[in-house]
């Protein structure tokens, strides 16, 4: 195995202290008084045998390792994976790492993921939480440790956050089936319904239908296991769309349920929007080249993304915010409509 070089390797072909080799590669050469003619044959030297830093040792001994850590529910869920990629990108302008998580909607993954990432040295942390109350959160402000919540916030938990306005773009999504003419609409939500989005979205829904004076059906409204989507929504469109009283539309309030109905209806040979109208809450690409393609609620990726990043940075640079100066931001939605909404 190829020994690693280390600073003692450099100042040591060089006949200079393995400090000085030290100071000049963390930057701290003129702070120091070391010549600019030393400093470049401290460079050069470190080029010619290729020696690479330990990030987790200078990490130790700054206190700062240039990294960031991302939890999210699952990387695979494509909102997610574009606020990933999106943080990940301009972090690297910054000179910073991102490491990134799934705590696939557990509680106990996810404070061991925190636990793990700090252990790591990250500087700061942005999370799109699963936990039903502030007991680890309020840990990390304690502590004065760095973090933002995207997507999802803690009732009464006062917090830096960036989310979206769920309720008001939810109720505008059910507004417009109702607005093409469906009264019996199907809801197709997901577990654990104590995520702040999911009591947002569904109350939306609810809101919609008293606004427009219709009967709220308690056997129209189906939570999905966050672990069994595909098979708990076959079972559910077989109940709401071959009942005695079938629905008309269908609002899936994520795109993971969306997409396994659109999976479904195709295995029951019903079709969109003749049989069924369908619109879901979070816009994928697949969603355009649907036949037809699907009406869907598009949630703004690169505003939460930038955002959430401005905020921890500023926090890992200046330190904490007192409280009662948290950032919170709100964004608004946008209904992108194709013509899976139509009625008949």
């Amino acid at each position: 195995m190829k020994k690693k070089i280390s600073l003692t390797d450099i100042a040591g072909s060089l006949n200079v202290s393995r400090t000085l080799v030290s100071m000049v590669l963390n930057g701290q050469g003129d702070l120091h008084g070391i010549s600019a003619a030393t400093q470049a044959k401290v460079k050069a030297k470190a080029k010619e045998l290729n020696y690479k830093p330990n990030s987790i040792a200078r990490g130790l001994r700054t206190g700062k390792s240039n990294t960031i850590g991302l939890i999210v529910t699952d990387i695979s869920n494509s909102f997610y994976a574009k606020i990933a990629r999106r943080i990940e990108y301009r972090a690297s302008l910054f000179g910073y790492n991102l490491i990134f998580c799934s705590s696939d909607e557990s509680v106990e993954r996810e404070e061991a993921l925190i636990q793990m990432l700090r252990g790591r040295q990250v500087d700061g942390l942005i999370m799109a939480t699963t936990f039903k109350d502030d007991s680890v959160l309020s840990e990390l402000i304690n502590e004065e440790y760095p973090f933002v919540l995207i997507d999802r916030i803690i009732s009464g938990f006062n917090s830096n956050y960036v989310v979206v306005d769920n309720y008001n773009s939810s109720m505008l999504a059910v507004e417009r089936l109702i607005g093409n003419g469906h009264e019996q609409i199907g809801l197709l939500t997901v577990s654990p319904s104590h995520l702040s989005t999911i009591r947002d979205r569904e109350q939306g829904y609810i809101d919609a239908l008293k606004k427009h004076d219709l009967e709220i059906t308690e056997t129209n409204i189906c939570e999905i296991p966050f672990n069994d989507i595909y098979n708990q929504v076959g079972f559910e469109l077989d109940r709401l769309l071959r009942g005695s009283s079938p629905v008309t539309a269908l609002y899936a309030t994520n795109n993971n349920i969306a997409k396994a109905c659109l999976e479904h209806l195709a295995d029951m040979n019903l079709t969109i929007p003749n049989d069924v109208a369908l619109l879901s809450y979070d816009d994928i690409d697949v969603f355009k080249f649907c036949n037809p393609p699907l009406t869907a609620v598009a949630q703004p990726i690169r505003e939460i993304s930038d955002h959430a990043l401005d905020i921890l940075l500023e926090l890992i640079t200046t330190g904490t915010q007192k409280q009662g100066e948290e950032k919170k931001i709100i964004l608004s939605a946008n209904m992108v409509v194709r013509k899976s909404c139509t009625r008949f």
